[in-house]
Formats: C-alpha cells, structure tokens, sequence
C-alpha cells in the first residue's frame, strides 16, 4: 500500500491524498484491473473504504481509496464541505490519475462507493464512460436521504426548510462568521433515532472505526447543493454499465438500491442480498464484508 497524492484536474486546484492497495506480488512492469473506492458522507479513506479497497486487492485489483475534496488529507476550502458534485467529480480526478500509472489497464477500470461514496460512484458513471463496472455497498442517494428521510417517508417539498437553512448558513458564511456545520452522522449517541443510525454513531465517534481526520459533520451551506441533488439523473439512459448493487436485507437504506435497479438502463445489473444485515453492518461487520467481497470480486473479474 502507498501513499498518493493528485490533482483534481477540472479546475478546482485542489490536491487529493489517496491509499492505493496492490495485489500479492505485484509486478509494476505487468497491467492490472483498477477499482476507485468511494467513502461515505463523513467518512475517510482510513474507514471502510479503505477496507474494500484492502480486500479487493487481495483479489488481484489494483485500488484506490481517497479522501474527497474538502475531506480528510485532500485540500480545499471550507474544510468538510460535501459538495455532491464535487464529490462525483472525485471519482473521475480519480481515474485521471489511474489512467497515468503504467500499471493499470485503462480499459479495465471500475468503481465502487459504500453509502453516499456508492451513489456518487453511480453518478460519475453516468458520465464518465471511463467506468467499465459499479458496484454499490449500502447505496446512499444523499439527496435522498436528505430531502426523504432515511426511510423515503418526507415529500421532497417538506424538506424546503433545508434550503432555506443551507441558504442561511451561506449568508452566515459570507458575513465572516465561523463555518456553520451540520452532523453527517449522528454526533451524539441520544441523537440517534433508531438502532441503525446509532449505529452509526458509534462506528464514526468510538473506537469502532473513529479517525482523526474524519470529525462526523459536513458543512451546513451544503444543504443548497444538496437537497436538489439526484445520483441517479439520466439513469435510465446512460447508465448502461455493469452494475451490482449489495444491500442488507434489514437496511433502512435499501430503498436506495431498489430505485437505482429500477432506473438504471444497464442490461446486466443485479442486486445482492445480505440476509440480516442493516446499513452499518456492511461498514465493518467481518462476515458481511466477506460476503459482500466474494460477489464484488467475481463481479469485476467478469466485467474488467
């Protein structure tokens, strides 16, 4: 594994800090398949994304994890802004910098996310035909989730109060005020209001899975790029990669993988099923994260 660092090169002059994973006996004279793996809202490339990562190149992948732009070792300014569009053109400064390594095999490059990191994976392959494959863990459409709720039970105009909110806080921004924040998680156990997210609290704020660069809240001014924001737009059209959804069968999340299976135009898509398993479960929970691997592997081997 190496520390990378690269540009984001569609104009925003930031410099990214990427993990990159290599197979047992890599050979850098020899081509590889690539995966890009994406981390969840508040998440870093230390947490599970790393771990997918990890385990793809005991595979025999090349693959990198990174921080998004404003996030963890990655540069720019408001640090912990969770700009979704930003955060699809990650994925694609991503594989900029793949298809410049002498090692990896441009035409065998996929993508994969866990939570948020997934529907943003979905989104960059909607335009990026660089993307050959997507696979999803515990999918996450963040303008979903914010404008609907985590069990799809808000209309999306309910959830005009936070645009109002997000507009506020740009104004707060701008007037010199400290940065106005929001959690991403759960920043307090109480706060939870149900077994999944408190779940989620702790695997982002105790020993479970915490990390210094990772503190649990994005932005508030986000909420203006945020609430609008489909993962999924165009679905339906370009989305004709490969795709392979993994879900939990008791995730509160799952109705986010259900939608994109319903929407995505690919003619080779398919969705697992982890019996048992909630949202956070996927994260970090061994077994789960065993099962998910041992259909993402044989899912990009097919299609790499």
């Amino acid at each position: 594994m190496n520390k990378v660092t690269f540009p984001n090169t569609n104009g925003l002059n930031i410099t990214m800090s990427g993990l990159i994973h290599f197979p047992a006996g890599f050979d850098a004279t020899k081509t590889y398949p690539a995966v890009v793996v994406s981390h969840p809202g508040g998440g870093v490339k230390e947490q599970t994304a790393g771990t997918y990562a990890r385990k793809l190149a005991e595979k025999g992948f090349v693959a990198l994890a990174y921080d998004a732009s404003y996030q963890g070792e990655s540069g720019g300014e408001p640090r912990q802004l969770e700009n979704p569009h930003v955060r699809t053109e990650d994925v694609s400064a991503a594989i900029d910098y793949l298809v410049t390594l002498p090692y990896v095999d441009n035409n065998r490059i996929g993508a994969m996310g866990i939570c948020a990191g997934a529907g943003y994976t979905a989104n960059a392959a909607i335009n990026d035909r660089r993307i050959k494959a997507v696979g999803t863990v515990s999918m996450v459409n963040i303008g979903q989730m914010f404008r609907n709720g985590w069990e799809n039970n808000v209309k999306d105009s309910d959830a005009i109060p936070y645009l109002q909110a997000g507009s506020g806080s740009r104004t707060s921004d701008a007037s010199g005020n400290p940065t106005a924040t929001m959690p991403m998680a759960p920043l307090k156990e109480e706060d939870a209001p149900n077994e999944e997210l408190r779940q989620a609290w702790e695997y982002y704020h105790t020993d479970r899975a915490a990390y210094c660069t990772a503190p649990g809240f994005g932005t508030a001014r986000s909420l203006t790029q945020i609430i609008s924001y489909d993962a999924f737009f165009k679905a339906e059209a370009f989305l004709t990669q490969p795709l392979l959804t993994v879900v939990g069968s008791v995730a509160g999340s799952k109705w986010m993988s259900d939608d994109l299976m319903a929407r995505a135009a690919s003619q080779d898509k398919q969705m697992y099923i982890v019996e048992g398993a909630n949202h956070m479960d996927l994260y970090d929970g061994e077994a789960e994260i065993a099962e998910a691997i041992s259909v993402l592997d044989p899912f990009f081997k097919r299609t790499l």
